[in-house]
């Protein structure tokens, strides 16, 4: 049982009034928080038998279901005590107390048949409590079931006259366990000791022969065979004698006798370990959800006077089952996406991916909650409901990508807007310098992450919008432009003829400069000329007096030298003469001079 729950009383689960069946919605709301397979036991039996005494011992305690101690029934429609099984811990027992069969403060009869028919179809163990031995009285009174046969319609009712076991309706039944409440018969036949388990086998033998009699003996016996195919059975003393029996309650193990005890031991054991899960046809492990089902659509079907068929309350339960199924899958696909997807992605492949992860996990807990889902018409509601989960996703997501995208277009582009509204761009040259500041912002918003896939689609209707502005831009750029050229023509015109004027200024002082350089050139010239003149002037004169010099000393040395041979030749003429005269003087002793 969920830790969450905790029953520290028995509840009423369907009250009787003389009208119809209710179920109260309180012990509705307690089965619907059990999420453990549950084991029901239920017990049935003539009013003031001590069923309630028998449950509260199951439960473990001396009180809990009314006991009552005079003639007077406490107990009214079917109360329920969910306690945890005592021997497993992942299993929770339910124990369902019924009114007394036959309270002859009964006003509607009927409702015993509904009583019973109840706490079959409910429970997984059934306890027919009776007093004494097993008489025909106990055999007739179980075989209300026979009853039950037009009662409890399915597809594949029993051949009564057929053989034990093997049929699909007994499938929907509990287990039988007959309590002999007060027993003091000897358990011996034909000088055998018998268990009380044989001797409700003889006591349900069948009798052979063909007549109507042997026939109406038969019948119950073969119904009660057919329907209870595992059988039990426990014989129980009287708990305690006289005064006591009024106060079981308050009595302890130490004050009751103890074959009882003994005999209560050994019931609470057989019940604790042989009771099972209550189990649906194809397997379904029943919980306390699919309790709660059933429970409803048995006491609807009673109260709307139709048959409460079995198969229609497992179809009711499949469909609430699978559908719980459902919700429980997509329950674990929304926990999951909403876990893992942060929306926007940037892609749309990014958020397909994790949509199919988390719908095999989804279907996966679906096909492990569903059950008898023939021909997937649930599989197939949860597929359109996971289809429609993405297409939902795929809205969402590209909703917030164009809310992000939004913003960060009015974060990235602001400084643009600024600057038009300042009129930045409104010059020559504009539209490039408009174009280039488009470029570096597009390039600064797309590499903000988490824009998702309407970025690009984002931007363009953003881009679109600036169309008209980028062409008011171009043209008043075109405007602009011409008249800068015009300008720029007219100051290129007038810088030419500056130019030109200075040119021609330049070329005057050239030619002004080269003129005077010539003349002054010429100057040096004739300057140089004269100079040259002069030097060569002189150079001539010193030529022509070296000449002359020379000629003359030429002439003077070739005078000289006439001279000089002539004095020499003198001179040989005087010494010839002076040695003709030395001659002629020793001749004549004469010296001429």
């Amino acid at each position: 049982m969920a830790s969450n729950i905790h029953m520290p009383e028995p509840l009423c689960l369907i009250e009787n009034t003389e009208e119809k069946l209710v179920v109260n919605p309180e012990a509705l709301e307690i089965l619907s928080a059990i999420t453990q397979p549950v084991v029901v036991v239920a017990i049935v039996g003539l009013y003031r038998t001590g069923k309630s005494y028998l449950m509260n011992k199951l439960a473990g305690k001396r009180k809990g279901f009314s006991v009552g101690s005079t003639v007077q029934s406490h107990t009214r429609g079917i109360w329920m005590w969910c306690v945890p099984h005592p021997e497993k811990s992942d299993h929770t027992l339910i124990l369902l107390d019924t009114e007394g069969l036959g309270d002859v403060e009964k006003v509607n009869y009927k409702s015993d048949s509904q009583i019973f028919a109840l706490a079959l179809l409910l429970s997984s163990t059934f306890v027919y409590n009776t007093v004494g031995n097993i008489d025909q009285h106990a055999i007739d009174r179980l075989h209300r079931v026979t009853e039950l046969t037009d009662l409890l319609k399915t597809r594949n009712s029993p051949d009564l006259n057929g053989a034990e076991g093997g049929s699909d309706t007994a499938g929907f039944f509990p287990a039988l366990v007959w309590a002999l409440r007060d027993f003091y018969l000897c358990l011996k036949r034909d000088e055998h000791f018998m268990t009380p388990d044989e001797y409700l086998d003889s006591a349900l033998s069948l009798k052979e022969g063909s007549n109507q009699t042997i026939q109406n003996f038969n019948l119950p016996r073969l119904c009660i065979k057919k329907f209870f195919p595992i059988k039990k059975c426990f014989t129980f003393d009287s708990p305690a004698k006289g005064e006591k029996l009024k106060q079981l309650e308050m009595l302890h193990d130490n004050e009751l006798h103890s074959d009882f005890v003994q005999q209560m031991t050994e019931f609470r054991s057989y019940i604790y370990s042989h009771s099972t899960v209550k189990t649906l046809s194809g397997g379904l492990k029943v919980n306390g959800p699919c309790l709660e089902s059933l429970v409803q659509t048995y006491v609807d079907a009673i109260n709307s006077g139709d048959l409460p068929c079995i198969e229609n309350a497992v179809l009711a339960l499949t469909q609430k089952e699978n559908s719980a199924a459902v919700k429980k899958a997509m329950a674990l696909y929304d926990q999951m996406m909403g876990q893992k997807v942060q929306l926007p992605t940037e892609t749309l492949q990014e958020l397909l991916d994790l949509h199919r992860a988390c719908e095999t996990e989804a279907m996966e807990v679906f096909k492990k909650n569903s059950f008898k889902d023939e021909g997937q018409t649930f599989q197939e509601e949860l597929q359109t409901l996971l289809n429609t989960k993405w297409d939902g996703l795929c809205e969402q997501n590209e909703k917030v990508s164009s809310e992000r995208c939004a913003v960060l277009l009015q974060e990235v582009f602001s400084p643009l807007e600024e600057e038009l509204e300042k009129g930045i761009y409104s010059k020559p040259g504009g539209h490039n310098l408009f174009l280039q500041k488009m470029e570096e912002l597009k390039a600064k918003y797309y590499q903000q992450p988490r824009k998702g896939t309407q970025a690009g689609e984002v931007l363009q209707e953003y881009l679109q919008s600036k169309e008209s502005v980028s062409d008011s831009i171009l043209q008043a750029d075109q405007a602009l432009t011409a008249k800068k050229k015009e300008r720029e023509e007219e100051q290129s015109r007038a810088e030419a003829q500056r130019a030109e004027a200075q040119r021609l200024e330049a070329a005057l002082r050239e030619n002004r400069r080269l003129t005077e350089e010539r003349e002054r050139l010429h100057q040096e010239q004739v300057r140089q000329m004269e100079t040259q003149a002069a030097n060569l002037r002189a150079w001539r004169q010193r030529q022509w007096d070296r000449e002359c010099r020379e000629r003359l000393q030429e002439e003077a040395e070739k005078e000289k030298a006439i001279i000089e041979g002539e004095l020499r030749r003198q001179q040989e003429e005087i010494r010839r003469r002076q040695r003709v005269l030395e001659q002629s003087q020793i001749s004549n002793s004469c010296i001429y001079l």
